[in-house]
């Protein structure tokens, strides 16, 4: 039976997502569509391949990831199919899939160029539905990738930088902030704990502000209300208040740049 993922900036208030869902079942009758997010923010496309890179390991070979944050849409911007080997991705090429498709192995990038397999009357405003669901469907469904497209070299990259060490200090950025206002950072936790034991105190500088926080295994060791760093569970070293929000209590978004001073 065949999975295929949904990744959108598209929120839950309008149709898109339900007529995206539709096209493929109306192609893949028994595929099983998961809804990895629709709440990425609009045109955010760093934390839409965070989102997608951080969740593509926890499904079966096989599945097919549809991600679309697509501010480029209408314009000369490629569709692109990802082969990942165990899995495949499908979506615009503006960076959005590279760093999950380094979770691969190897990888091969494919533009889709075969109109046989879109929606009739594409519009230039939704290739979500008229051009990736129907993809996606298709692929799902057993059509050969080189059929629907053809394979590229040249295509628009993107790094999720992974924080940087440079004189005792790791730098990285806010990249996710999730519904419990934990501030989210594209540093790997393992560059944190090579560096620090759970226990210190760190000192940290998020947007211009300047802090001191203990380092914890999780959010309970802290007090109630109490500010952390930790590693949460996607690997990812976060800022988080027990039973609070960091976003509300440093008032700091996507974007800022944080530094740990070791």
């Amino acid at each position: 039976m065949a999975i295929i993922t949904l990744l959108t900036d598209f929120g839950q208030r309008d149709p898109y997502v339900a007529q995206m869902k539709g096209v493929v079942m109306r192609i893949c009758r028994d595929a099983i569509i998961v809804d990895i997010t629709h709440e990425i923010i609009p045109q955010n496309i760093e934390q839409g391949a965070f989102i997608l890179y951080t969740t593509v390991p926890y499904f079966p070979p096989g599945t097919v990831h549809v991600a679309v944050v697509d501010p480029g849409v209408g314009t000369e911007r490629k569709g692109l199919i990802i082969d990942c080997g165990d899995y495949v991705l499908v979506g615009p090429d503006n960076g959005l899939l590279l760093p999950a498709a380094r979770r691969g192995k190897k990888f091969d990038v494919y533009e889709i160029t075969n109109r046989r397999y879109f929606m009739e009357g594409v519009t230039h405003t939704f290739h979500g539905r008229d051009i990736f669901a129907p993809v996606a469907a298709h692929i799902a469904r057993g059509v050969e990738i080189r059929e629907i497209g053809r394979k590229i070299d040249e295509y628009v990259d993107m790094s999720l930088g992974f924080g940087k060490v440079r004189d005792g200090k790791i730098e990285g950025k806010i990249v996710h902030i999730d519904r419990f206002g934990n501030l989210i950072t594209n540093i790997e936790g393992r560059t944190l704990l090579d560096r620090a034991k759970y226990g210190k105190v760190i000192d940290v500088e998020i947007g211009g502000l300047q802090l001191k926080m203990p380092f914890y295994k999780s959010y309970g060791y802290a007090g109630e209300n109490e500010l952390l760093l930790t590693i949460g569970g996607n690997g990812f070293v976060e800022i988080g208040v027990n039973m609070g929000s960091a976003f509300e209590k440093l008032k700091k978004g996507m974007g800022e740049r944080v530094t740990l001073a070791l």
